[in-house]
């Protein structure tokens, strides 16, 4: 079970991350760009910027803990997960493909 603090401490782990805020909430950016989010305090959600595989792998291992963002959001890659129900592991990996999307090439 993972926590919004889990989500913070592993989206600024990577390499030029830093947190910024967005429509009140939390977000996580590296070169400028959001690649998660955090909900509101207390939704016990967030959402992470995949690519539609990535997305489809995640929802297939752990299809309790994600679902696609609503509309096209989600139909671009955008994923909601849950913080209650993501594995740790999971957690980690959902962050860093997000991360990895958005990150400036070298």
């Amino acid at each position: 079970m993972a926590s919004a603090d889990d989500f913070r401490r592993i989206a600024l782990s990577f390499p030029g991350a830093e947190e910024q805020a967005h429509m009140g909430h939390p977000d996580f950016r590296v070169g400028g760009r959001i690649f998660a989010t955090l909900h509101a305090p207390g939704a016990g959600t967030g959402a992470v910027m995949l690519t539609r595989e990535q997305q489809e792998l995640a929802m297939e291992a752990e299809p309790e803990a994600f679902a696609p963002a609503a509309g096209a959001w989600g139909r671009g890659g955008s994923t909601v997960l849950t913080l209650d129900l993501v594995s740790d592991d999971w957690l980690e990996r959902a962050i860093e493909w997000a991360w990895a999307k958005r990150a400036p090439i070298p």
